[in-house]
């Protein structure tokens, strides 16, 4: 185990990719086993010392940003462990707390199997996408992490160690969860009695349900309850193939029927002949300006356009291509300008198409030294098209230049605001609270992929009252009872003092 405390080998620990400025800490811990991880715990419970868990930097809502005690880094602890294929074609991959997404994407690939989470971060933490339930474009066929995860080893705050499978510990009739550690400790944690939004993606707050799985408590809980050292990952099959498309729409109505005819006949297939998208994504008027530049074969006149995918095998190629051109001269697509890309050279070249977007946007950043202000709420499906006019339309009101986009299929946008200067900067803030609002009053959830961290703890309270935080509160308490963990994530500190 090593501690170390300067600040010029520490400072990257202090950061992550959100806005949050001031982070520090007395130093970093950086231990190289289980057994380091909970001798830290035992330390610092016992002398209560905050300790931050430390990613891979990748999160955006400052999770990993220390004020004050100490830092947790486990970089060594990166293994994958085991990868086993099961005759019936799917599999499971055993990894470590540290192990990149990337490599055990690529890694279970040669097995012919899929993990199939897909943040757009692929060199995040596995821990880290645990801790978040992360999801990505994928997600529309797939679901998030949640669904693919069937063991956890974790050490507690205390330092003790707990194996939790997935399907053997539930909560009871008195709706709350009991477990054992490894030492025979015996918790008890009351299960939040809130109603969690009907969206199709949501990470923000605690898991609750009746008769819930206790591994499902600490997945998405931010770290703020434990720390993950290792997982069970469930792995699919790998599709034999898959096309893409980029679909150009000259008018906003016909790209909506399109998602939407899209979206109920992939929620409907029953057979591989049919049409079923695993990814739908949207870009608007305003991305599509942005990428115009390295893109000069953008339609002038496109309004907006939507990027799938769809697995097929040699036998079911034909039709799929088929069904999808249907699809896009029912709704008047700008099929003489649109893509298809069949090979793994034109479908990277719409990956990269799709990337260039943040690169254009960093571009604004440097020229105006603003940050972009940027939504992450997801809305029931019946509610959608309100939300997005309402961004549309409000931004547009106050001169904002904006750009809207990302996964459709979830009823789940990203706007992002990009303020000029600094009075654009703080009407921009305004407006982003206004969104938060309507999205919650809609039933939606403030966070569909980020997660909650530092940066929006205040909303979580918003969207689940004062009551739910202080369900929260007793959650955490019961098993975090030195309040030692990942203390201002999530849950919003004043609350932990009551």
């Amino acid at each position: 185990m090593q501690f170390k405390s300067d600040t010029s080998e520490i400072q990257s620990y202090l950061e992550d990719t959100s806005a949050i400025q001031g982070g520090y800490a007395s130093g970093v811990y950086f231990a190289e086993s289980y057994s380091e991880v909970s001798e830290i715990l035992r330390e610092c419970s016992r002398t209560q010392t905050r300790l931050t868990l430390s990613g891979n930097g990748t999160g955006t809502t400052g999770g990993r940003i220390p004020f004050g005690g100490a830092v947790l880094a486990m970089p060594k602890l990166n293994q994958i462990l085991s990868i086993k294929k099961n005759s019936d074609g799917t599999g499971t991959a055993t990894v470590q707390t540290s192990a990149l997404l990337y490599d055990v994407q690529q890694a279970v690939e040669e097995y012919g199997l899929i993990y199939p989470p897909d943040p757009t971060e692929r060199f995040c933490f596995i821990g880290g996408t645990i801790a978040n339930n992360s999801s990505g474009a994928r997600t529309f066929k797939y679901g998030a992490t949640r669904n693919y995860v069937e063991r956890l080893k974790i050490a507690l705050p205390s330092g003790e160690l707990v194996e939790i499978r997935r399907g053997e510990i539930f909560a009871n009739n008195s709706n709350k969860l009991t477990f054992k550690t490894e030492n025979g400790t015996r918790y008890e944690v009351p299960v939040p009695t809130y109603q969690m939004p009907k969206v199709s993606k949501h990470v923000a707050g605690y898991y609750a349900a009746p008769n819930m799985d206790l591994i499902d408590l600490f997945i998405g809980s931010e770290g703020t309850l434990g720390v993950i050292l290792e997982a069970d990952l469930k792995l699919l099959p790998k599709p034999d193939r898959i096309f893409s498309g980029l679909i150009y729409f000259a008018d906003e109505t016909n790209l909506l029927n399109f998602v939407n005819e899209a979206r109920e006949r992939s929620r409907r297939a029953q057979s591989l002949t049919e049409l079923s998208a695993r990814a739908l994504e949207y870009f608007d008027k305003f991305s599509l300006n942005f990428l115009r530049p390295k893109y000069p074969q953008i339609p002038a006149e496109a309004v907006g356009a939507i990027f799938f995918e769809q697995e097929l095998t040699d036998s079911t190629e034909d039709d799929l291509l088929q069904a999808w051109l249907g699809l896009m001269e029912t709704h008047s697509a700008l099929i003489d300008h649109s893509w298809i890309a069949l090979t793994p050279d034109e479908q990277q070249a719409i990956r990269d198409f799709r990337h260039a977007l943040p690169a254009q946007v960093n571009e604004w950043y440097a020229k105006f030294k603003q940050r972009k202000i940027s939504t992450d709420m997801a809305v029931p499906h019946h509610r959608f098209p309100e939300l997005m006019k309402s961004y549309q339309t409000k931004c547009e009101a106050a001169g904002f230049d904006y750009i809207l986009f990302g996964h459709i299929g979830d009823a789940h946008l990203h706007l992002n605001i990009l303020p000029k200067n600094s009075d654009e900067a703080k009407r921009a803030k305004d407006l982003y609270r206004d969104f938060i609002r309507e999205a919650i009053s809609m039933g939606g959830t403030i966070s569909a992929e980020h997660g909650v961290g530092k940066l929006k703890a205040e909303y979580l309270v918003e969207m689940f009252g004062e009551k739910g935080i202080r369900e929260m509160v007793r959650v955490k308490k019961a098993i975090d009872k030195s309040l030692i963990l990942n203390i201002g994530n999530v849950i919003p500190e004043p609350y932990l003092a009551d």
